[in-house]
């Protein structure tokens, strides 16, 4: 059986369509072809796009070796950024090895040794708010995301390299999340060096800048012989490979930016989001409060993670607009099955999550914002995956709903708040994620 075309129109109608508004693009390719369908979005000469949400052809692509695909189509954007090593460029026995070593720090016992300081640094960052204030969620939590990366992931203690790194990486941050600025990663003879004051230049200027405080940082863990530290650059530098060898400075490196890169924005807009749905929603504001009440005072951050509730919030939040709308696209290397459909060598194949999240049959009333679903019941892995999924997926995904989890509980325990407009917000595009339109705007109650 062949995939069925998403649209008729031209190639460049097409592109232009997913860029500005990737949400309604879905929409309007599943209506018309349901939950599979190919596209045109790279040009004429380029690859045909297939779109896949049936969950058995998720379980396909998920499953299927990865000698299969070509994962290269559409890693090579990153490379300016996260670097030659990082875990995204990487595939087969160098992808799996870096995975390995990556896993173990985001996962089960170091989660807790990252509870406190995660609370802390939310309670520091929101401290200066007072009864009557307006404030934007769009601007806070992103200070509090980043403040996160660099302490638990950096562990970044010295005061002067820590407002440097801060001050680069919060300006690269903004800029690569503007449209103009973003395509000069997708097009590369616009990556040229005229100088400092042209776009390309100032961004390896800058890049350079970071690396530079970086490399110090890795420095001096390395000097510090029998570390005691928890944070995730001194455990990746003591954690050996199965051939005894750890990472090396450059591989640090690629995987610190990568992490940084992927683990900020995304979180960000997820907080965004639960703040706009939980304070649109009364009884949802309610049922939640109730719960976080009966932790009483300076609640344990692993009974906060516990909470039954308080996940389901998160879980429903990252369902109906997913920090992601789409997994890593992957080209297929041979003629394969995938959900019923034959797809031929050379076909990009797309795991849509967001249509996965909105499939009736799976979600009913999948618009509305209901966390009792996951309360009621247990999803699959190729049903819900707001995280991608198979040996692709991302490996921070445990470690971003328990940060989640605790600064939603941290600034709902500090202050209580109500959105500034009361009229539904649209979901637009920031980056590589969607985030609600007016940056969740709120006045803080007295």
């Amino acid at each position: 059986m062949k995939l069925p075309l998403g649209s008729q129109k031209l190639p460049p109608i097409q592109t232009v369509q997913l860029i500005a508004d990737p949400i309604e693009f879905f929409r309007s390719c599943s209506q018309r072809s349901g939950d599979a369908f190919t596209v045109r979005v790279m040009g004429l000469k380029s690859p045909p796009v297939a779109f896949f949400a049936n969950p058995q052809a998720l379980k396909d692509i998920f499953t299927a070796p990865s000698q299969k695909f070509d994962f290269s189509i559409a890693t090579h954007v990153f490379q300016p950024l996260m670097g030659d090593k990082s875990i995204i460029l990487q595939s087969g026995r160098s992808h799996l090895r870096q995975r390995q070593l990556l896993m173990p720090q985001f996962h089960g016992d170091r989660l807790q040794a990252y509870g406190k300081i995660i609370c802390k640094i939310a309670d520091e960052v929101t401290e200066p708010i007072q009864p009557g204030d307006r404030i934007c969620i769009g601007q806070i939590v992103p200070e509090i995301t980043l403040e996160i990366i660099l302490r638990v992931v950096f562990g970044i203690n010295s005061e002067d390299r820590y407002q440097q790194l801060k001050k680069q990486l919060s300006s690269l941050l903004d800029d690569i999340t503007k449209p103009w600025y973003s395509s000069l990663f997708f097009f590369p003879p616009l990556q040229k060096d005229f100088g400092p004051w042209s776009p390309w230049g100032r961004f390896r200027r800058r890049m350079e800048q970071i690396d530079n405080l970086i490399y110090a940082q890795i420095k001096e863990r390395r000097n510090q012989k029998n570390s005691s530290g928890t944070d995730i650059l001194s455990l990746l530098i003591s954690a050996p490979d199965e051939n005894g060898q750890s990472m090396t400075d450059v591989e640090l490196r690629d995987q610190l930016v990568s992490l940084l890169l992927l683990g900020y924005e995304t979180t960000s807009a997820a907080l965004a989001w639960a703040f706009y749905w939980i304070h649109s929603l009364p009884e949802v504001l309610s049922t939640l409060r109730a719960e976080l009440n009966q932790l009483g005072d300076s609640p344990d951050p692993e009974a906060i993670a516990q909470l039954p509730y308080l996940t389901a919030v998160c879980q429903e939040t990252l369902r109906i607009i997913p920090i992601a709308l789409i997994s890593m696209p992957r080209m297929t290397v041979e003629a394969m099955e995938i959900g019923g459909y034959e797809v031929d060598a050379g076909v990009v194949v797309i795991p849509c999550i967001y249509l996965a999240h909105q499939r009736t049959e799976v979600y009913p009333a999948p618009e509305t914002f209901q966390p009792e679903r996951f309360l009621t019941r247990k999803f699959s892995a190729y049903q819900y995956l707001p995280f991608g999924g198979g040996e692709r997926g991302c490996i921070g995904a445990a470690f971003s709903m328990y940060e989640m989890k605790l600064i939603l509980a941290t600034m709902l325990s500090r202050f209580q708040v109500t959105l500034a407009q009361q009229r539904p917000v649209k979901p637009i595009r920031r980056g590589i994620t969607i985030v609600p339109s007016g940056g969740v705007k709120m006045i803080v109650n007295g």
